[in-house]
């Protein structure tokens, strides 16, 4: 009886083609919680958070640097996942949603690569240093304008689909070397924003605008993808 349920509700969403009408209906709701979320965040961050005591108001990157750099993994992570059931499973639709999330995946690696030499340059002195972070969170956007360029490629879809998600998968061992880095080796970026335990106090304010700021891109990055791969299938199904 349940899977006869599943069969008739959600697993038909599996298919492209009733999922086009699904994400058509989901991209209103998640565009509008974006431009919700991202209001109060950028109140919160220029005007409530406190001055830091020791970076001044240059700290305030932070609130878009710390939720890009997040997304840039928790979205790699998402990408690799759908890549590997379309490559398992041969499911279509998986290998679309793989290839809907890998432009905005590039999008968060390059806006926290950017916001952090922003950052960087009053910190350390310096818009660049080869440190761990740094250069394992460039091989993530290399890692994403790999996959885009390796599927452009290929003239065979399903061809380029399992290429491009034995690269995803491969390159999925890059995500905790990014995480740990800070642990791993000496490196000059700080640790953790949020780490429970650690010890480190955060203003509430400031903690607020991090975690109200990740939803807001959270939910872009949802209504992006689904505009995208929309217009993938469309060009694979009809």
């Amino acid at each position: 009886m349940i899977s006869t349920f599943a069969q008739a509700g959600w697993l038909r969403y599996a298919s492209p083609k009733p999922f086009y009408r699904l994400a058509g209906r989901m991209i209103p709701g998640f565009a509008i919680a974006a431009i919700l979320f991202v209001m109060p965040g950028i109140q919160i961050a220029l005007f409530v958070a406190p001055t830091d005591a020791v970076q001044g108001d240059v700290y305030r990157i932070m609130f878009v640097h710390v939720p890009a750099a997040w997304m840039s993994m928790l979205l790699y992570v998402v990408m690799a996942a759908y890549a590997g059931l379309g490559l398992v499973l041969n499911a279509r639709l998986s290998a679309m949603m793989a290839r809907a999330i890998a432009p905005t995946g590039a999008l968060f690696t390059a806006l926290a690569l950017i916001t952090g030499a922003l950052w960087g340059r009053p910190a350390w002195g310096a818009w660049w240093v080869w440190d761990a972070r740094l250069t394992s969170e460039l091989i993530l956007l290399f890692l994403y304008l790999g996959f885009i360029s390796l599927h452009g490629a290929i003239d065979d879809t399903r061809r380029a689909d399992r290429a491009c998600a034995v690269l995803a998968l491969a390159g999925v061992v890059n995500i905790p070397v990014i995480y740990f880095s800070v642990q791993w080796w000496y490196t000059l970026h700080q640790g953790a924003s949020l780490s429970f335990g650690s010890g480190v106090s955060m203003d509430t304010s400031m903690l607020a605008g991090i975690l109200v700021m990740t939803l807001a891109f959270w939910c872009y990055a949802i209504a992006i993808v689904l505009v995208r791969v929309r217009r993938i299938i469309d060009e694979r199904e009809f």
